[in-house]
């Protein structure tokens, strides 16, 4: 005969089983709270999957003129329009034409008449959006020295790297200064050491970017002279966003969604440069803040033209191109002659951003 249960028995047993369903119940929202975090995981993993990965090559080193790139890249601005881009350290126009031509890079920077001269090699690259309006070319000497205008630089020894582009367009503009463009000695340098040479009198004068114009007035000082070459009627466009050829015509939407994130970008920084030059220095700390908002000033006038100004910032204008062409056609002697039109496209810039108004301090 089974007995009963004694009522602290039945009350032990109750408390008991109570106890075992909420550990059940925790242990199934435990279940369902990781169920959720790997499902947010695989969701996670499958939009960076989907992500286009993109090799973007500078020019060059990062500096104050690519501080647009770096702002949109921590503002998130590429990775919420499906993009996952690298940008690459350069070393210089004619490498990131040659890399992007080639396929090892998707995007570039290089200078447009540099493109141009490639295209005639049979370099698969297309430019997309025009950067520096303006020629960054410029003529640096002392005046102490007895040169008071570019005229006088026949007879004196002019120094840069053997491949610089300012060497190659050298005859353009001793044509346009009525001087013989065999009047003058080259003198191979290294890029940075060209301020130096010039400060100990190994050379008479050197070619320099105008972005990076502030640290030649503040070296030499009222000794500076200076000539911009777009002043003297060479003029080709500068720097501009260059495409694979091939790559494009496969991922036209991508190339979209790109070039007009990083219009806006260029608009916003002019508008507003500090946030954008804060971004460009967190990723690269070797940068100073000061430096590369002197540079940044510098740039917006070689943005500034207007065509950028009326139609769209970032716009190839045709009969500027169509000179353009002519000019490397005459000084740099293309391989194969081509169509110009094939060169360069302004279908993915937003013609309603147009360059904003400029103030730059005065730096020089």
């Amino acid at each position: 005969m089974q007995l009963p249960e004694a009522p602290l028995r039945v009350e032990n047993r109750k408390l008991a089983c109570a106890a075992l369903n909420r550990s059940r119940e925790a242990g199934m929202n435990t279940i369902t709270k990781i169920g959720l975090i790997a499902l947010a995981g695989v969701a996670f993993g499958a939009s960076s999957a989907t992500a286009e990965k993109l090799t973007f090559a500078l020019n060059w080193v990062a500096g104050g003129d690519h501080a647009p790139y770096f702002y949109a890249q921590k503002m998130g601005l590429y990775k919420k329009a499906g993009i996952d881009v690298d940008f690459e350290t350069g070393r210089g126009s004619a490498a990131s034409a040659q890399k992007v031509g080639a396929g090892a890079a998707q995007l570039g920077l290089s200078d447009m008449a540099g493109v141009l001269f490639f295209r005639g090699k049979g370099v698969d690259a297309v430019g997309l959006m025009n950067v520096y309006a303006n020629s960054p070319q410029g003529l640096y000497w002392r005046t102490s020295t007895g040169i008071k205008t570019a005229k006088d630089l026949a007879g004196k020894k002019i120094g840069n790297p053997a491949g610089d582009g300012a060497r190659t367009m050298w005859p353009a503009l001793a044509k346009t200064l009525g001087i013989d463009p065999n009047s003058v000695t080259w003198v191979n340098i290294a890029a940075n050491a060209k301020l130096g040479a010039l400060k100990s009198g190994t050379i008479d004068a050197t070619t320099s970017f105008f972005n990076i114009h502030h640290i030649f007035a503040r070296e030499l000082g009222s000794d500076m002279g200076f000539l911009a070459w777009k002043d003297a009627g060479v003029n080709p466009y500068g720097n501009s966003i260059i495409a694979n050829g091939k790559w494009l015509s496969a991922n036209k939407a991508v190339a979209d969604k790109f070039i007009k994130i990083t219009q806006k970008a260029f608009a916003d920084c002019v508008k507003k440069p500090e946030p954008c030059i804060q971004a460009l220095v967190e990723a690269n700390s070797a940068l100073l803040v000061k430096n590369e908002t002197d540079n940044w000033h510098l740039v917006t006038m070689l943005m500034n033209d207007e065509t950028s100004r009326t139609v769209a910032l970032g716009w190839h204008d045709d009969k500027r191109m169509a000179a353009d062409y002519q000019l490397i056609s005459e000084y740099l002697k293309l391989e194969k002659p081509y169509d110009i039109k094939t060169t360069y496209t302004n279908e993915f810039l937003d013609k309603s951003i147009k360059m904003p108004p400029i103030n730059p301090p005065k730096l020089y």
